[in-house]
């Protein structure tokens, strides 16, 4: 049986631990220990939040309630 979850990458980020995308759902895991999977998430998206400058302010504008 695979393994459900994309490897998570840590990044620095004050609101986020680690993010994970399997070209479909990008997963992130907050340094509360949540961790959410966003199915349906584009590519540039994934590439987007990793290479912000703030990753926790991208989530909540590019990714929080659009993807579910």
């Amino acid at each position: 049986m695979q393994d459900m979850y994309a490897t998570l990458i840590p990044v620095e980020s004050s609101a986020i631990r680690a993010v994970g995308y399997d070209g479909y759902t990008l997963t992130v895991e907050f340094h509360s220990g949540r961790i959410y999977d966003h199915p349906g998430v584009p590519e540039a998206v994934f590439y987007g939040l990793l290479n912000a400058a703030s990753k926790g302010a991208y989530y909540n504008q590019h990714i929080r309630g659009r993807y579910r």
